[in-house]
């Protein structure tokens, strides 16, 4: 199986020395890219700025912003079988970046903000019926309902949701527990462990479902 993951967090420039970002370490992605490849898959990552070493065995594709990912997405999409989104894209950006370092003495800049590209509903018309597209939902609250709705209007197959706001779980952290929910109506509960553990399960839920869908 062909699999393409995303990864990490996207940067959208303030200045030339500032950025807009957030909190994704690219752990949960790296590790979904690593399993699949220890499980036998030909796997491609688009990777976002990390302090990751590059998983052993697979072609890494760096990019920094959101307009760069879906680039390299549109690009890559057509020869993978399953899509698997986990970076998470920065989801607005300056309008007009400063071309100079803002200077503090000048007091707090006046910020446009525009949004950064929907990646996957910019996708959505080039998915092949064969190809299974999963979605990430990294979520503070309304987790079920929140994945649900993204899954619907995503024109996702799957969507893996993932609560941020506990300490333990999530960014930044070795370990996450996932409530995967698919386009069919099944749930699949993925309890608290280490990231490479809910890859592994993550990514064979997958294989199966691509496998069904291809029946």
């Amino acid at each position: 199986m062909r699999i393409l993951v995303t990864a990490g967090p996207t940067r959208e420039a303030l200045d030339p020395v500032r950025f807009i970002s957030n909190r994704s370490s690219g752990k949960m992605g790296y590790a979904i890219a690593a399993q699949a490849r220890r499980l036998g898959h030909d796997v491609e990552l688009i990777s976002g700025p990390v302090a990751l070493p590059p998983p052993r065995g697979i072609r890494v594709v760096n990019i920094v912003t959101a307009d760069d990912m879906l680039a390299a997405v549109k690009k890559m999409v057509r020869r993978c079988d399953v899509l698997i989104m986990a970076a998470a894209v920065a989801d607005w950006r300056p309008k007009k970046p400063a071309t100079r370092k803002l200077k503090k003495a000048s007091g707090p800049p006046r910020i446009t903000w525009e949004a950064t590209p929907d990646i996957l509903k910019a996708i959505a018309p080039l998915k092949k019926k064969s190809q299974v597209f999963c979605g990430f939902a990294a979520e503070t609250h309304d987790l079920a309902r929140e994945a649900k709705r993204k899954l619907r209007e995503k024109n996702l197959d799957v969507i893996a949701a993932n609560d941020v706001a506990q300490n333990d779980r999530g960014f930044e952290s070795d370990n996450n527990a996932l409530t995967v929910f698919f386009a069919d109506g099944r749930t699949l509960n993925i309890p608290l462990s280490s990231k490479a553990n809910c890859a592994r399960k993550l990514v064979r839920a997958l294989a199966d479902f691509w496998a069904q869908k291809k029946k």
